[in-house]
């Protein structure tokens, strides 16, 4: 089998200049006293794969680690530095929200505009507009400028076109997270038609519930370099149980921090079944420990957590007051603890808050708000898609039709 994308040994380096010169004399000035060149960044260094016609394979890697530019350079949209890349056939590509729109035109514009860009010709756009904008959803708004369109809706109208393209390869870059959870399961039924017609199909994602769903090969990018390549299900174990030695629980600065300071929480750990630092897995002990310090006698004081999933869905929000566990008063050092069972999360990556409010929760103590990142791996559960596991059982009665309790009753006796 010929395979559709081919990447051979292909690096991509950028200058990065600190100072750009503002004048002609400042750029005269800088040529003659021959200042030092800008630095170079490598984006992507030796990287080398292939993927084959009807085959969906996947792109991992943290912020920065140049999976954007990997698909731009699959794309045509810049040359490597080094290195080749072959493509069989027409290329989609929804690698940017803004790529190729023009924001005074009307959504009907763009679609001719785009579809121009994506190499249609003018018949066959006029032949695929309207199934084009059916897909989309966005027939009340298709008259309107793009500039008043919001993200959302410019992703549906992008990847409608870039799918209606007939691509022999099609790159989607990210740009699925900012999609409403209807609209994302026709774009995730559609890449799966693609897939059985035949095409090929390189999915950039953070969401690595996508990527063990509908890839079947995957690779992870670390600063640029291939950190693993292979079947979907080993590249993300890999790329987690890295991230996991990788992660410092309390530190990482990102999120938000608030609070009058008579009560700090000095720090908060995570684990999983297996201790501090280990990755939490579907179905098995979770435990979140906030150390704290009271600085002043504090009565009833409420502690709490809250759980997002990065992408922002809001997951749980659990407290000591709600949890009906009253602290009387606290002073100095100690701990409070959280404990599940067994932890309902579905795998993927996780932000964890924690607060301390008094007792009337109107007060923050102190409160850290998504400072917390931790990731979920798969075990014990079969499940991929949504947040939780409901850890349910099924059950069947044949050739008879029973009430819903008659049911119940009987599934349980089985």
């Amino acid at each position: 089998m010929t395979p559709s994308v081919v990447v051979d040994r292909v690096a991509k380096r950028f200058s990065l200049e600190h100072h750009r010169p503002t004048s002609l004399r400042e750029r005269f000035v800088r040529r003659r006293w021959r200042r030092a060149r800008p630095d170079e960044l490598w984006a992507l260094r030796d990287v080398s794969f292939s993927v084959d016609s009807g085959e969906v394979f996947g792109v991992l890697g943290a912020n920065g680690s140049g999976k954007s530019t990997l698909l731009r350079l699959i794309a045509g949209v810049m040359e490597p530095t080094c290195g080749e890349i072959r493509t069989a056939g027409r290329v989609g590509a929804l690698l940017d929200l803004s790529a190729g729109f023009h924001p005074e035109l009307t959504g009907l514009e763009n679609i001719d505009l785009n579809g121009a860009l994506l190499g249609m010709g003018p018949s066959e756009v006029s032949a695929k507009r309207e199934n084009i904008v059916a897909f989309s959803g966005l027939q009340s708004f298709i008259d309107s400028p793009v500039k008043y369109y919001s993200s959302g809706m410019l992703m549906r109208l992008g990847f409608s076109i870039a799918i209606h393209l007939d691509p022999e390869v099609l790159l989607v870059d990210e740009v699925l997270a900012v999609g409403d959870e209807e609209f994302q399961r026709r774009c995730l039924d559609r890449i799966e038609n693609l897939r059985v017609r035949g095409k090929c199909v390189v999915l950039v994602t953070h969401d690595l519930s996508h990527v063990r769903q509908l890839c079947h090969r995957a690779i992870w990018l670390r600063d640029g370099v291939i950190a693993a390549e292979g079947k979907a299900e080993s590249v993300v174990n890999a790329y987690l149980a890295a991230a996991d030695k990788s992660q410092k629980v309390a530190e990482g600065g990102a999120g938000t921090r608030w609070g009058s300071g008579e009560l700090e929480i000095e720090a908060v750990t995570i684990a999983g079944g297996t201790g501090v630092g280990s990755i939490p897995l579907t179905g098995r002990p979770f435990v979140v420990d906030i150390h704290y310090i009271a600085h002043v006698p504090v009565e009833r004081p409420v502690f709490g957590i809250g759980i997002h999933r990065i992408d922002g869905v809001h997951v749980t929000g659990p407290n000591t007051s709600t949890g009906r566990f009253e602290i009387p008063m606290v002073t100095g050092r100690g701990v409070v603890e959280f404990r599940v069972d067994r932890l309902p999360l579905l795998p993927g990556s996780y932000a964890l808050s924690a607060a301390a409010y008094d007792h009337s929760i109107r007060h923050p103590f102190d409160h850290h708000e998504g400072m917390y990142r931790f990731l979920v791996g798969k075990e014990g559960t079969g499940e991929l898609e949504g947040v939780v596991s409901f850890d349910g059982r099924w059950g069947h009665v044949a050739g008879t039709r029973l009430s819903r309790c008659n049911l119940f009753e009987e599934v349980s006796r089985e």
